[in-house]
């Protein structure tokens, strides 16, 4: 049942399902207790034009020049969207709403202009047999920079979700850890393309939590075991992929789904 496991595709998918599932799972639980998780899928669609940018630029491309790409895009509209929001002039909802659409429909026109021998469906929905050895420390670096944030500030982070205004006046940096925060989003955003690809990537960081949510009290017990839920179920999913021959991005997802209503359904009634 196992001799999957010779091949090294699979051995590095395994270790990066297991990082990627435990960060995204994690950081996660910051996107939902901020109610921020439309956020959370604008920012994963603002991925796009960034990846059509640089295939547009450098055609037949590397994954890491459209990495590179999709971080430049995500981050424009992300850090553009909190800037217009605490400016004033537009509530965050709306500001975010109308950069991340405009985004995304320029990612639409840039793809007509794409050379054909670039494949876009990785991007997409995901390859995470594809992944390369580069792309693994990658994921390595990513899932302990969120991991080391989260753990480090972990006070500031409690305050920050439940009392902004009470958490500034005792000295917390709330506008530092709400440009963090966003960052870290696009980092882990970009670090899940090839695991679930840009159409699936919020999932990972809103059904781990929203399942876990009903069945822990604490704050901090929700950040860990959402990040533990993510790596167990990632786990679970190359396994299936495997023995079934099915797509990896969509059996995690669906796993998680499955997971969230079992919740639903058993979980005690507060």
């Amino acid at each position: 049942m196992f001799d999957f496991l010779n091949y090294g595709f699979n051995q590095r998918a395994l270790l990066a399902v297991v990082m990627i599932g435990f960060s995204n799972g994690a950081l996660g639980s910051l996107v939902v207790l901020r109610k921020n998780s439309l956020v959370i899928s604008a920012l994963a669609h603002s991925l796009l034009p960034g990846i059509a940018m640089a295939m547009l630029v450098f055609g037949s491309m590397s994954p890491f020049v459209g990495l590179m790409g999709a971080v430049f895009s995500a981050m424009v509209v992300g850090l553009a969207t909190i800037y217009v929001s605490r400016k004033g002039l537009l509530d965050h909802q709306t500001a975010l709403t109308v950069l991340y659409t405009s985004a995304f429909a320029g990612g639409l026109l840039l793809l007509e202009y794409i050379p054909g021998n670039v494949k876009l469906e990785d991007w997409l929905f995901g390859n995470i047999l594809g992944l390369r050895n580069m792309d693994l420390w990658m994921s390595y670096g990513v899932s302990f920079l969120i991991v080391f944030l989260l753990a480090w500030y972990r006070r500031d982070w409690i305050l920050y979700l439940f009392e902004p205004a009470v958490a500034a006046s005792m000295g917390v940096p709330v506008a530092r850890l709400n440009y963090l925060q966003t960052g870290l989003m696009v980092l882990a955003l970009v670090t899940s393309l090839q695991a679930v690809g840009a159409v699936l990537s919020s999932a990972l960081f809103i059904i781990p939590t929203a399942t876990m949510l009903q069945w822990v009290k604490s704050p901090r017990a929700l950040i860990w075991s959402s990040g533990i839920l993510g790596s167990v179920v990632g786990l679970i999913a190359i396994c299936l992929s495997n023995w079934w021959d099915v797509q990896t991005g969509a059996t995690l997802i669906l796993l998680l789904g499955c997971c969230f209503l079992v919740s639903l359904l058993l979980a005690p009634k507060r």
